[in-house]
Order: C-alpha cells, then structure tokens, then sequence
C-alpha cells in the first residue's frame, strides 16, 4: 500500500472521531468536531495531492478517496439531522443524490466502463462548499439553511456532470493482439 492510499486509509478513523466529539456534550464539542472534520479535508487534499505527485495514482485510491470523502459527509449530515440542526428534507435530498450516484455508478459498471473518472475541480469545488456550510450549520452562523441547499444544489450539478464524463468513457475492452 503507498503512502497516499495509506494516508485516505486513516481518513476513515476520523468518522467515529468525528461522531465521538460532535455527540460528547462538552462546552467545546462543536469546536472539536469542526477540528477533527478539517483534520479529514486537509488529508483528503494531501492524499490526493501525494498521488499525483508522486505518481502513485491507483484505482484503489480513486474508489477508496471518494468513499472516504462520502462516508464522511453522510456521518456529518446524520450528526445534525439527530441533533437537530437541519430537516429530514435537507438530509434526504443530499442521502438520495449519493444514493443516485451508487446506483448509476453500479449501471455503468457492469455496461463494461470500469474505470473511474478522475475527480475535477466541479467535485473540488463541491466539497469545499460542503466543508464552508458544514462551519455555518456546526457555529449555526446566519442563512446556514440557505448555505445547505445552495450546496445540495451545486453538487447535483457536479453529479450530473460526472455521469456525463462516465458515460462518455470508453469501455475497458481487452483486445487482441494484432
């Protein structure tokens, strides 16, 4: 295993951390929680960063960084939906937009296009979005709510261009030697 899928690997650990130190109830727990949450984007950007740079770039790493950054949002939606923070209707427009992306993702795989498409600065953006409302819903700073949809409503866009670049993808077609 090299060092950036080592790296999205332990980005995994900071879920429960994340869980643990959002639901402690001590005076600091938002604070800590934002901590542990910006802990998780700067090693989802240096893995990526790692990978590229080194050359290391594996389809390990591109299945494993998203699921990682995914696994993350979805413990960080979950976390403010229980504690209140953000509607069931928030929630279930962001869980059905992952849940469309698996299922497309699943459709196109088995069509005979296996490999993944490289992240782009659309998904980037996207996740920085999520990361600045994710600051606003935590400190419940002012238009949070409007913040969340304008997100939910960006990374719809981004979805539909990832499944336009995944459908455009050639299949991985073995051929023969000539």
């Amino acid at each position: 295993m090299n060092v950036p899928n080592l790296i999205t690997v332990t980005r995994f650990f900071f879920i429960p951390l994340f869980w643990i130190a959002f639901f402690s109830g001590v005076d600091y727990a938002n604070l800590l929680a934002f901590a542990v949450l910006i802990l998780a984007g700067v090693s989802d950007m240096l893995d990526g960063y790692l990978a590229r740079r080194t050359q290391q770039v594996t389809e390990t790493g591109k299945l494993l960084d998203p699921l990682a950054d995914k696994l993350m949002m979805i413990t960080v939606i979950l976390a403010f939906v229980i504690d209140g923070r953000i509607s069931w209707l928030a929630a279930g427009v962001f869980f059905s937009r992952d849940l469309g992306m698996i299922l497309v993702s699943v459709f196109v795989h088995f069509r005979g296009k296996r490999k993944v498409p490289a992240a782009n600065w659309l998904g980037k953006a996207t996740t920085v979005l999520y990361y600045a409302v994710f600051l606003m819903i935590m400190f419940q700073l002012p238009y949070y709510r409007e913040g969340l949809w304008a997100a939910i409503g960006f990374s719809i866009i981004t979805s539909l261009n990832y499944l336009y670049t995944y459908l455009r993808m050639e299949p991985n077609v073995k051929r023969a030697p000539q």
